[in-house]
């Protein structure tokens, strides 16, 4: 006998919720940094005249109108990914002039500005992150995930790879559940898979090569080095600079020293997992992850507001050591089990 349902009841999660909501980060990131290179190269031009200026923001709230209409009209997986393109190129022109919105001067240039758009975007780095993996739908949300697809598939076609996905989703969900989806996928037209694209052996060569510099031994010892090292750095930089007089000229103090304190914390956890390194590697390597993401999620935040986008460089390379590290600490994973 089948559960009555409550008069209120969570809406059914997305299994895919984590793919919109990259795709919806990733078109945000880009558009704020072409955006500001763009401006850059431009001389920061405006658009109006005779008193009127049309500032992007404006453009940006259309773009976040136009893909959350595009994921309100259309059914299926594609229009929810174009949606979410349209709406992260909208929040990118959005949160690209916040410098605006805090500021008594609507000043553009208000120099925690790009720590703030930073923030706005780590956090949904750090949303995405925890939906990816841990979203374990109940059967009645796998059900409905399911149907969606098959919806989405009616005026398309599902290849075999998609209708073998749909029957995955359903199985253990009852046997009534399990033929009536199966029914239902034999009306939906079936479409041969996709040509490969142009660009797919390139990917493909991409991730091949990602794969070999993370896991080479030489590359790992010299980005241990180099998270050991930095921290320090960074606080002897900082040390020079206040003794030959240089600092006191930084208008952000408060930044400067988020900086300093963030390598201070940096480099107690990454001398702690070196000098765990001969013992226990896989909590050393634990600790090297924690360190970065110290980096990551708290010392950026003032990076950016000292050196506004110039920053952007050294958080490619902090996003780098992560995913050798993670990647490291991931093998190191496998393999304990093996070793006891």
């Amino acid at each position: 006998m089948a559960a009555r349902p409550s008069r209120w009841s969570r809406p059914p999660r997305a299994l895919e919720a984590p793919s919109y909501l990259q795709a919806f980060v990733l078109s945000g990131v880009v558009t704020v940094l072409v955006t500001r290179a763009y401006l850059q190269a431009a001389g920061f031009p405006q658009l109006g005249g005779g008193g009127l200026h049309i500032a992007h923001v404006l453009w940006g709230g259309l773009l976040m109108t136009a893909g959350l209409g595009v994921g309100l009209v259309f059914l299926g997986s594609a229009a929810r990914i174009l949606g979410a393109i349209l709406g992260g190129m909208g929040f990118g022109l959005f949160i690209d002039e916040v410098g605006k919105f805090v500021t008594a001067g609507t000043d553009y240039f208000y120099a925690p500005a790009a720590s703030i758009i930073y923030v706005a975007f780590a956090l949904l780095v750090v949303l995405t992150q925890a939906l990816r993996g841990r979203t374990r739908l109940s059967a009645p949300e796998r059900t409905a995930n399911a149907l969606y697809t098959v919806v989405g598939g009616l005026s398309t076609g599902l290849t075999a790879r998609r209708r073998a996905a749909v029957l995955r989703l359903v199985r253990d969900c009852g046997p009534d559940v399990e033929e009536a989806v199966a029914r239902l996928l034999d009306a939906v037209p079936r479409r041969e898979p996709p040509a490969p694209r142009f660009w797919q052996p390139w990917l493909l060569r991409a991730r091949r090569a990602a794969v070999w510099v993370t896991t080479h031994r030489w590359v790992v010892a010299v980005v241990v080095l180099y998270v050991v090292g930095e921290p320090f750095v960074i606080v002897l930089r900082v040390l020079l600079e206040a003794i030959s007089g240089e600092l006191p000229n930084q208008q952000e103090w408060g930044a400067v020293l988020g900086v300093s304190v963030s390598a201070l914390i940096t480099a107690v956890l990454s001398i702690r997992g070196a000098l765990l390194l001969p013992s226990d590697q896989v909590r050393a390597f634990r600790l090297f992850k924690l360190a970065l993401l110290v980096d990551l999620l708290f010392g950026q935040i003032f990076s950016f507001t000292v050196n506004q986008f110039g920053a952007v460089f050294a958080l490619g390379v902090d996003l780098f050591l992560l995913a050798v590290v993670t990647a490291e600490y991931r093998r190191l994973c496998r393999r304990q089990p093996s070793d006891r």
